[in-house]
């Protein structure tokens, strides 16, 4: 059994995801910043941990992941105000892979999306600039890590039912569920063709296993 650490606990992804792995015999830690999300979180069989990763700095982040064996990062500002998407998505991030890296914690799995490439093709000035900036900067920190990293780059996010079944390669306008994405979270943690590797996916027709052993 695994000890794995989901940041962002409360998140849509993060919902579907505890119940997958407690489900195959893993510890489950979710990190939530608000205790009214407790309960919710509790409920899917991981231990909710009240930790609000913008806050903590490298060094309080990883006396917390103290025995952790994987880390999963799914949280993220939400868009909206710049200042917090830089500070959630990129700055906060980062100080999770350090403190990784400070807590001997090897896996280490990051939720992108899958336009997230140096060439982001964003004008400046648009309002989805900072979200695609700031996640670049937290993958490619990642990328430079020692870390056994999966970078996971979804398409545009659902709220479909799960398939089990993805294509991978693919672009960013792609629809791609919550529930495909925590699927693809399970299975990457342990298959070892997905470290090292950006992989952008979509909804498709391969079974996800099959589509990372063939990576």
């Amino acid at each position: 059994m695994a000890t794995i650490l989901i940041i962002g606990g409360h998140g849509k992804v993060a919902l579907r995801l505890a119940p997958l792995l407690t489900a195959h015999g893993h510890r489950v830690l979710s990190w939530v910043r608000n205790e009214e999300h407790v309960a919710e979180v509790r409920a899917t069989g991981a231990e909710p941990v009240l930790a609000d990763a913008e806050l903590l700095d490298t060094e309080a982040m990883a006396q917390r992941m103290a025995g952790v064996d994987a880390v999963v990062w799914s949280a993220g500002a939400g868009g909206g105000d710049p200042t917090r998407t830089y500070a959630v998505d990129r700055d906060a991030a980062i100080r999770s892979i350090r403190a990784a890296e400070q807590a001997g914690v090897r896996r280490y799995l990051m939720v992108s999306w899958a336009g997230s490439v140096p060439d982001l093709g964003i004008p400046a000035d648009s309002s989805f600039f900072p979200y695609a900036d700031a996640k670049l900067a937290a993958d490619d920190a990642l990328r430079d890590s020692d870390l056994d990293w999966t970078i996971l780059g979804p398409g545009t996010l659902t709220l479909d039912e799960p398939t089990g079944r993805i294509e991978t390669g693919v672009g960013s306008g792609r629809p791609t569920s919550r529930a495909n994405v925590a699927l693809a979270i399970r299975e990457a943690l342990d298959e070892p063709a997905t470290f090292g590797r950006f992989i952008p996916f979509a909804d498709g027709e391969v079974p996800i296993a099959e589509a990372f052993a063939a990576l």
